[in-house]
């Protein structure tokens, strides 16, 4: 008697290790991203094997993945939004796509000028857009403020993509969140009057085109460069392109972020906050930075050897939020100064 209550007890034992086992491998998070799946895999694999808790990733357009989760609404399968630029989280914000999560962790290492008041969107790393000029071509000395490159003297020099890419819109926003629209206007003409080409193309395009002498001075966000200085077949073009900090003795240099957000009906909203706040781990931050050339969220994290050969700059500390809600008045100044 007393040996069989002992093989249910042993085979209760099992069972309940058996169902939390189960369970344990049953755990998942559901993750739409925008950034491209080699530059993000890796980092999620070994979320994985650390937590047990499997990635299921699906990427895509950045725009398109907001509208997918819309369109979706309380059937989507998306746990966390992650994407490029503060004004694409604000506007999956703006659709109610995403919902505020509370923690501490994420509340502690991220900067508060780096994340959603409410807690909806986090920014995961930082991305600078300086000003980039052909060395030889350009004295640096004549480089001062971003505002200085609607002088005249800059006229047929200047390469920049159009006024449709989001980096640009929350370029402009920044300027009007600072000095209002109508001095966010005035320098757009200037700088559209500078234009080296009609704009056309993405930000490598852009510094390629200085390189090839179109041009002697690109706007591009320097994890663009750093990625074509770690490519062979990019690199001899990228060498010819020099990092010029501008408005070091100003408002600093113009950042934005990669962020993400944890969708309105996430299925899965723990392992979701769970995942965010593995990315902002030191080992994460350095590996996620390191791979996609950009800078670590937390000021505790080496940067890559290719971004310390830019210098170091002082960064713009506006909250970034405002460039969200300032995207739709940075698209009207944009237009009225003939940015196409």
């Amino acid at each position: 008697m007393k040996l069989n209550k002992m093989l249910l007890l042993v085979a209760a034992s099992l069972a309940s290790c058996a169902l939390h086992t189960s369970a344990a491998f049953a755990a998942e998070v559901n993750v739409y991203s925008a950034r491209q799946e080699e530059l993000i895999k890796p980092l999620l694999d070994k979320f994985t094997a650390e937590t047990g808790i499997k990635v299921n990733l699906i990427t895509g357009n950045a725009d398109e993945l907001i509208t997918r989760i819309s369109s979706e609404g309380r059937n989507s399968p998306a746990d966390l939004l992650l994407t490029t630029d503060v004004g694409r989280l604000a506007r999956a914000k703006q659709q109610g796509v995403l919902q505020a999560v509370s923690s501490d962790t994420l509340q502690q290492q991220i900067p508060a000028n780096l994340r959603d008041p409410a807690g909806v969107w986090y920014g995961l790393t930082v991305r600078a857009r300086p000003i980039m000029y052909v060395e030889g071509k350009v004295d640096p000395k004549q480089l001062s403020t971003m505002a200085d490159l609607a002088d005249p003297k800059w006229k047929g020099k200047i390469c920049v993509r159009s006024s449709n890419n989001v980096y640009n819109q929350s370029h402009v926003a920044s300027l009007i969140a600072h000095d209002g629209a109508a001095a966010a206007e005035a320098w757009a003409k200037g700088l559209v009057a500078n234009f080296a080409q009609p704009p056309r193309g993405g930000d490598r395009d852009q510094i390629k085109a200085a390189a090839a002498g179109v041009c002697d001075i690109a706007l591009a966000n320097t994890y663009y460069l750093a990625g074509m200085l770690a490519d062979p077949a990019e690199q001899a073009a990228a060498s010819k392109v020099k990092v010029f900090w501008p408005d070091q003795q100003g408002n600093g240099a113009h950042i934005n972020i990669s962020g993400a957000g944890v969708a309105t009906f996430a299925p899965n909203k723990q392992n979701a906050v769970t995942l965010l706040e593995y990315m902002v781990q030191p080992a994460a931050q350095h590996w996620y930075a390191e791979a996609n050339h950009e800078y670590p969220i937390r000021a505790d994290v080496k940067i890559s050897t290719l971004l310390e050969g830019f210098g170091t700059f002082k960064a713009d500390n506006l909250e970034l939020e405002q460039l969200g809600e300032l995207n739709a008045e940075a698209i009207r100044v944009m237009d009225r100064a003939g940015w196409r």
